[in-house]
């Protein structure tokens, strides 16, 4: 039997764009989680059906999913694109990946140590800028 309406918390959940309900009640208590064009937040409760366009806001990207069918239980990763089609902007996919490659020089305070990775990103530019002529080399030896 095909349901008509479905909470939107139970499909986030269903569809595999949450890892466990919880989360996804959370989010959408927080707000992060709107239908169709407007801004308005949704409640855990809210049905879905099945046409709807979910955003969901998972920082610094907002996702857009078409609901094509309607779910309560846990979907394989393999039958996800008969239930929803991701319509999200290029636009927001373009902003992630700045996010990424700023990702080291935008750190903020708090954060804790670098990485591996980081560091090593940091030997190298020191070295590049080291190696621009700058002599660092000191004579002890007194030349009489």
């Amino acid at each position: 039997m095909a349901k008509s309406e479905v909470r939107i918390d139970k499909w986030l959940w269903a569809v595999r764009i949450f890892k466990t309900r919880t989360i996804a009640t959370e989010a959408i208590k927080k707000g992060r989680v709107t239908l169709g064009d407007s801004q308005v937040p949704v409640k855990p409760s809210r049905t879905l059906k099945v046409g709807d366009v979910v955003n969901v806001r998972k920082p610094p990207v907002t996702y857009s999913f078409k609901v094509l069918a309607l779910t309560e239980n846990r979907l394989g990763a393999k039958l996800v694109p008969e239930y929803m089609e991701n319509i999200t902007p290029q636009s927001e996919y373009d902003l992630l990946e700045v996010v990424k490659i700023s990702g080291f020089v935008d750190r903020r305070k708090g954060l804790g140590r670098p990485t591996k990775r980081e560091g090593r990103e940091l030997s190298k530019f020191t070295e590049s800028v080291y190696d621009d002529g700058w002599d660092f080399d000191f004579d002890d030896e007194d030349e009489d």
